[in-house]
């Protein structure tokens, strides 16, 4: 979105490039808040934007990507639960409402809060929409930079 260049440096992992950041081998990363935020807390990195489309809870002075400068920026990581095609609908519909109603409780809103995740539980045709709408959002990043899968 802002056409800058920079050059993927591939970890096995979000602990192993905070370490190189830390120690100065590279000069940024971006990675997940519940692995990073310790080291913030103690002065050893220094967030300066969160991806999401809004500030984190945890670093409420940290500004979102989007309010540094790039309107319209927002990537944030999330997990789903899949079935194989062909479920009945019924099923899904069962596994859902249960998996809904456990999100929806107050200690596991909480336990999630504590590593910087937010519930987003709904229905399994909201998170069909989610997932055709990242796809296409990617897609489209993935033309525009040019990206190849290395074999």
């Amino acid at each position: 979105m802002t056409g800058m260049r920079i050059t993927h440096v591939p970890y096995k992992g979000v602990a192993p490039a905070a370490t190189d950041l830390i120690s100065g081998q590279i000069q940024m990363m971006s990675g997940d808040l519940s692995t990073l935020l310790p080291q913030q807390r103690s002065s050893r990195l220094r967030g300066i934007a969160v991806t999401g489309a809004k500030r984190s809870s945890l670093l409420p002075d940290t500004p979102t990507i989007a309010e540094s400068g790039v309107p319209g920026y927002e990537a944030s990581g999330w997990f789903g639960v899949l079935l194989p095609a062909g479920t009945p609908q019924t099923i899904v519909d069962r596994l859902n409402s249960a998996m809904v109603k456990g999100l929806s409780a107050g200690d596991a809103r909480e336990r999630l809060a504590a590593f910087g995740g937010d519930v987003a539980a709904g229905t399994s045709q909201q998170f069909a929409d989610h997932i055709r709408a990242e796809t296409a959002k990617w897609g489209k990043v993935i033309k525009a930079i040019g990206l190849k899968a290395e074999g």
